[in-house]
């Protein structure tokens, strides 16, 4: 019994140990000494994996280590969140991911971390809106015209999303709620595989974030109906804003952000922190992400903070208000 105990002591020790010596590299000048993991929580070809690795090799270059980009996605974004939340605070995890972060509480009532305690802010990236696209063969070419179809034949029409809990859930939940139309949500693993089942006629609709879908719409692969912010895309100018539909005060948008586990060590957030706000003033970056449709924002660890506290009380709210719920 001494034995095991003893045995079960010395566990403990070279954890803590462990542990503690994460912390004090970061702590010492010495961040970072070797390659970074970002988990991304959304398989390849998404809007937050294309993100992602626009700053992937600039980052890398001026941390002076190699960014790693690991996709673990599943729930809603909710299980690469978790395995970020577990892992070692010492600055060597960074949680890459989109504002669901501040959905996910509303719609997963069991969630295996808590999106405040168990993560510390370091920087926001990018925003850019939602855009409602359709399989090519749709008879719908307008909001209008999906509204008027649905509402003649109430639950006929679906429309995918990335994922329960995701901006495009939501975007698509509150076009058909403030219609009072049936509409079927068909939530996705990510942005790559629900863009592919559009595109070959399995779903009609998609809300999805522009980066997954550009290119689909520019070659002519996908349509696009409408946009979810209060202005129109610099990518898609000629593609209508859902106010501009008929939906008054509509607007959901995706921004992507950077995240710690809790009790990461102050100086590795401040180095990723200025590291990625001097690679988002960089020209070449912002273009790739205008490219994208998105705009390079930046700022401070708690500026993300408040934006993190504000969106958890407005996302709890709406999706309150419009009975969302996972699929």
């Amino acid at each position: 019994m001494q034995t095991i105990q003893n045995k079960k002591g010395l566990k403990f020790f070279i954890a803590a140990v462990t542990l503690w010596a994460g912390a004090a590299l970061a702590q010492s000048g010495n961040y970072p000494n070797k390659p970074i993991k970002f988990i991304v929580p959304y398989p390849p070809g998404g809007g937050t994996d294309v993100i992602a690795r626009i700053v992937q090799e600039p980052l890398s270059q001026n941390l002076g280590q190699q960014v790693i980009i690991e996709n673990r996605g599943g729930a809603g974004g909710s299980i690469g969140s978790e395995l970020a939340a577990k892992s070692p605070p010492d600055g060597y995890t960074v949680l890459f991911t989109l504002s669901s972060h501040t959905i996910n509480p509303a719609i997963y009532p069991k969630l295996g971390f808590n999106t405040e305690r168990d993560f510390l802010p370091v920087v926001t990236i990018a925003s850019l809106p939602q855009i409602l696209v359709a399989n090519p063969n749709f008879p719908a070419n307008s909001v209008k015209d999906v509204i008027d179809m649905a509402r003649s034949k109430p639950n006929s029409i679906s429309y995918a999303s990335v994922g329960n809990g995701s901006p495009g859930h939501l975007a698509g939940a509150m076009m058909a709620g403030s219609a009072n139309v049936k509409m079927t949500h068909i939530p996705y693993r990510g942005g790559g595989p629900a863009v592919t089942d559009v595109m070959g006629g399995q779903v009609p609709l998609l809300w999805v974030s522009i980066p997954a879908a550009a290119n689909f719409v520019k070659s002519g692969k996908l349509k696009a109906l409408a946009v979810s912010t209060n202005k129109r895309s610099a990518v898609f100018p000629d593609v209508p804003t859902m106010a501009e539909s008929g939906f008054k005060d509509f607007e959901v948008d995706s921004w992507y952000a950077m995240f710690v586990p809790a009790n990461t060590p102050k100086a590795a957030i401040d180095r990723l922190n200025a590291a990625a706000n001097k690679v988002l003033a960089m020209p070449d970056v912002k273009e790739k992400l205008l490219n994208q449709g998105a705009e390079a924002v930046g700022g401070s660890p708690d500026a993300l903070g408040k934006v993190v506290k504000t969106e958890l009380a407005k996302w709890d709210k709406v999706v309150k208000e419009n009975g969302i719920k996972a699929e």
